[in-house]
């Protein structure tokens, strides 16, 4: 998972070279011998050893000029529909092309690609020289990905009137004047519109092969030589700086996934799908907007020297267009094992006169010391040894049940993810994998006595992925415990890296690598996390975009499929139980009001994303942010039980971040009441109820396993 995402960034990274504005059309990129010649060593074993293994014809071909033209202009922004048809009309060539070793077409189509850039953003600085008139009823489609393209220049033009017009809109809205407003979006036009003469030829034939990589399985990819020289370098560094892995969307650098132990998750203040507007090095330094600059650029920015601090300018990930700003500092730091290792906590739940101790252990990652193992240390650090002591700990200080929180936990080490297994569940086979030739291996726990034989419950969410699921399916066919939550991401596959030049015994690099999905995980049962993830059985709500985020979201994901089942012996059955947990559950967050605001948040931010539009009308603008505003302030109100308190709590000015003083920022947030985790408390709540019920129900206590006690 985390692999996989890295190379979405690489994807990305471009060139780092800094270039003034330069004038004229922008340069003719031509594609070099060893690219074509790797693109055809690539569809030579793409064809013949990839899982899913897809001829490159004219089908392909077509899928691939598609997806090509998806990443260059994802939102229909600069392409015209004649230049559609124009690529459309030529696409059955290129797989002819690709074996002919011809890369013409795709370069053909970046640089008309670089053309239309410098045209929509020449336009829009013109633009700049008129105001506008806000006080007209017109609405402007800022998310386009299923809008028709733009027919003619007219409709283009219009099209980047009004995206203008709203950039305009914001700013004022946000209290800027027109001199100021002119000033800043120049300056991002201009950072924009440079990066069309940046381009160079390794930039194209990366975006293209990885168009047509993913084109036959969204985890394959490729990596040219600057990519996977990166890519090794980015491997290294990834402990240190930030701890974040950025992505580039809709000009936006945007959060695409935390480091787990990071110093950006370690902050509390920084989430997935935050999007990163500015960068200054220091408390003190000046911002530099970042809203259209490359990603490699940003990515210059905000990494630094260890200790040193970086502040960031950004823009929540469920804020609307307008939303306010945060201004955020964070030390640089290397990432230390320790950080990222399980921690346990204890909840106690209350039901009646029942009072039940539920010990959490949370899991960031699936993690092993590779190197301390490798060179013998008999007490190296891994996921499972470190919950198997936190789990005699708990039994020391007698817990009633235990919950295992893998939310977000994007998968790690498939070794661990089966020890982890056995501690709950003892010998026997916990995954399957079936490897391109059909062949289906199992793997299993050799571990005689589990460590924990109590009530047990798992916690996912949509970013629960790869090993997360690997342990939840298994811990849910052998009836060993509950999983509550979102349904999982939904990767069953194994992917491996394939160096394209030992392949081709070059002495240096010239082909690069590709990422390669060679088998599939099956459950014991039969069946796969593949494509449908694990189901909970008891279901909480979140703030997954189940549309954009998981294996379903991706249109050529491998399909669902089973095998025959693994052979084992079920260690209990929770099937009975989950109707009285469910209707329990449901009972009580009907009264819960934190849970009930947490069900109100996330249906807000269902209906904000489902917005595929915006009005460009200052006032209607002007009223949905004061409706805002007041559904804010009631409900800080109804916390505080006292309205005058409201005026010592945080007020929305409208401003920046980068307008605001850090000091007068960090104080207000101190001023506001932490949120405490409702989901997590009342996954502690359905634990205590089966502990209850385990404990209460000689039927339900006889289809537990028998306490026992690892020697």
């Amino acid at each position: 998972m985390r692999l996989k995402n890295s190379l979405l960034c690489i994807l990305l990274a471009l060139s780092t070279a800094a270039h003034a504005l330069e004038s004229g059309p922008p340069p003719v990129l031509a594609p070099l011998q060893q690219q074509a010649q790797a693109a055809h060593l690539s569809a030579q074993f793409l064809t013949r050893f990839h899982y899913k293994p897809v001829k490159l014809d004219d089908a392909l071909a077509g899928k691939v000029v598609t997806r090509y033209i998806k990443l260059l202009d994802p939102e229909k922004f600069f392409f015209v529909q004649s230049d559609i048809d124009q690529f459309t009309a030529q696409s059955s060539k290129l797989d002819d092309a690709i074996y002919k070793e011809d890369l013409s077409l795709p370069f053909d189509i970046f640089n008309l690609y670089q053309q239309r850039i410098v045209e929509r953003l020449t336009y829009s600085k013109e633009l700049l020289k008129q105001g506008f008139d806000f006080s007209q009823k017109e609405d402007f489609a800022y998310v386009r990905d299923k809008e028709p393209w733009p027919k003619t220049e007219v409709e283009s033009r219009d099209l980047w009137r009004k995206r203008v017009k709203n950039d305009w809109l914001r700013l004022k809205l946000a209290g800027k004047k027109d001199p100021a407003i002119r000033d800043t979006l120049s300056k991002r036009y201009d950072n924009s519109l440079a990066r069309a003469y940046k381009y160079k030829s390794d930039d194209v034939f990366q975006i293209f092969m990885n168009a047509y990589a993913t084109s036959i399985e969204p985890h394959t990819d490729y990596l040219g030589t600057t990519a996977a020289a990166d890519f090794d370098i980015a491997m290294k560094l990834s402990l240190v700086g930030i701890g974040a892995v950025l992505q580039e969307r809709d000009e936006y650098t945007t959060i695409r996934e935390l480091v787990s132990g990071g110093p950006a998750q370690l902050s509390g203040k920084i989430a997935v799908g935050d999007r990163i507007v500015g960068v200054a090095q220091g408390d003190k330094g000046v911002m530099t907007e970042v809203v259209g600059m490359r990603i490699d650029d940003v990515v210059k920015l905000i990494r630094g020297a260890k200790d040193s601090v970086v502040k960031l300018d950004i823009l929540p990930a469920d804020a609307g267009p307008d939303g306010k700003h945060k201004l955020i500092s964070l030390v640089r730091n290397k990432i230390s094992l320790e950080q990222q290792a399980a921690k346990k906590t204890i909840i106690t739940t209350k039901n009646g006169d029942t009072t039940r101790k539920v010990g959490v252990i949370t899991l960031p990652a699936f993690y092993e010391d590779f190197d301390a193992r490798g060179k013998g240390d008999k007490n190296y650090r891994s996921a499972s040894r470190d919950v198997a002591v936190l789990l005699n700990d708990l039994k020391k200080e007698k817990v009633d049940s235990v919950l295992i929180d893998l939310r977000n936990n994007g998968g790690g080490s498939l070794t661990e993810a089966v020890d982890l297994t056995g501690l709950f569940v003892g010998k026997g086979p916990i995954v399957q994998q079936r490897n391109a030739r059909g062949d289906v291996n199992v793997e299993g726990d050799d571990r005689t006595v589990p460590v924990w034989t109590g009530p047990l419950g798992v916690l996912i969410n949509r970013g629960s992925a790869s090993a997360s699921e690997i342990f939840a399916a298994a811990i849910q066919d052998y009836g060993r415990g509950v999983i509550i939550g979102e349904g999982s991401f939904g990767k069953g596959t194994v992917q491996t890296m394939v160096n394209l030049d030992q392949l081709a015994h070059n002495d240096k690099p010239k082909f690069g690598e590709l990422k390669m999905t060679i088998a599939q995980f099956f459950r014991i049962n039969g069946g796969t996390t593949q494509l449908r993830g694990v189901t909970p059985d008891v279901a909480l709500p979140g703030f997954s975009d189940t549309e954009n985020f998981g294996e379903s979201s991706y249109d050529n994901a491998l399909p669902w499929s089973q095998v025959k089942p693994a052979e084992y012996v079920q260690r209990g059955d929770v099937k009975d139980m989950i109707p009285v947990l469910q209707s329990r559950h449901e009972a009580r967050v009907d009264k819960d009001k934190d849970f009930q605001r947490f069900v109100e948040d996330v249906n807000e931010i269902n209906t904000q994303r489902k917005k595929r539009s915006i009005s460009l009308n200052e006032a209607d603008r002007r009223a949905e942010m004061a409706q805002q505003e007041a559904r804010q302030k009631a409900r800080k109100a109804s916390d505080i039980g006292n309205k005058d308190a409201l005026d010592a709590d945080t007020q929305d000015d409208g401003l920046q971040a980068n307008e605001r003083s850090l000091s007068a920022d960090l104080a207000a947030e101190k001023k506001q009441k932490s949120a405490k985790d409702v989901l997590l408390n009342e996954a502690a709540y359905i634990l205590g109820d089966e502990s209850d019920l385990i404990k209460s129900n000689p039927k339900f206590a006889a289809q537990q396993p028998a306490t026992t006690t690892e020697k």
